[in-house]
């Protein structure tokens, strides 16, 4: 009787570009990036003639958010394609038996961005989540040039953190620009609204580039700020539920001058995003 054929290994030709993260991850952590991905980069993802690549860098420990951005991003684009990447090969090796190439691959990698023949050429978007977080402030631009110079044309670097549930969160859209360098665009907070005393909270999960920034003097301070003065202004809306008294805080926010993108329809989800002029760091403003 013929062996059962081995499992499939992957393998990196070059050493992978990063640091093992601690891998944690959990069943639907990644919800609001993903929802946000859908909706805001929907053009980037329909636009290529050829089905688009989507990566999930430094997925943890299981590969449950690759399936499920893949399960999500197909409501967009049918023939999206999805590879998991990851710099231990013990976790490549847990993915692997979840593959379905062209569809789901799982390959070892790190910032230089391996995608396998089978699943296509450069990727639309690169989803880097709760990666960078463990990296010194200033590795995040070398990174962000190594991700975006993996890109396809009007491709995006979608990189932040969260918390373990998933109810906090933000991240930064990031392009590479005429000269190849890392261009952020926006920044987007996240949160689950029920429960919320202040909208700074959101502040212990920031991006690596902007957690050390929440001082005097910096925009993303004075964003969070803002933030929780909308917020009690408009607490009175309270009895109306947490959705209606966000709306008002983020159109306050819009009168106020921030220069706030989408409507009502992401607010109710318990989403803000801005332009990344309006909080990016002195040094690299």
């Amino acid at each position: 009787m013929p062996r059962p054929a081995p499992r499939r290994r992957a393998v990196s030709r070059t050493a992978p570009v990063g640091e093992i993260t601690r891998g944690t991850t959990n069943p639907n952590r990644l919800r609001r990036v993903d929802r946000w991905i859908a909706a805001f980069l929907r053009e980037e993802l329909r636009a290529p003639a050829e089905p688009p690549v989507v990566v999930d860098l430094g997925y943890g420990a299981s590969p449950v958010t690759v399936l499920e951005l893949a399960q999500r991003l197909r409501a967009v684009r049918e023939d999206v394609r999805v590879v998991g990447v990851e710099i231990d090969p013990d976790r490549v090796a847990r993915g692997l038996p979840h593959a379905d190439p062209p569809r789901v691959d799982f390959v070892l990698g790190g910032f230089e961005v391996p995608v396998p023949p089978t699943s296509g050429g450069a990727p639309t978007v690169v989803r880097a989540f709760n990666v960078l977080r463990q990296y010194a402030e200033d590795d995040v631009p070398p990174a962000w040039a190594r991700v975006v110079a993996r890109l396809a044309p009007g491709g995006a670097l979608v990189e932040g953190t969260c918390d373990e549930p998933g109810r906090l969160a933000t991240w930064v859209d990031v392009r590479r620009g005429p000269d190849a360098a890392p261009v952020p665009r926006s920044l987007t907070l996240a949160w689950r609204l029920a429960g919320l005393e202040t909208l700074s909270v959101v502040a212990e999960r920031l991006p690596k580039v902007l957690i050390h920034r929440n001082v005097p003097g910096e925009g993303v301070h004075d964003l969070m700020r803002a933030l929780d003065a909308a917020w009690a202004r408009n607490a009175p809306l309270a009895s109306y539920g947490a959705r209606q008294r966000f709306v008002a805080t983020a159109r306050d926010l819009t009168g106020a001058g921030w220069p706030v993108r989408g409507g009502p329809g992401r607010w109710r989800l318990g989403e803000l995003t801005v332009d990344w002029a309006a909080v990016a760091p002195r040094h690299l403003a």
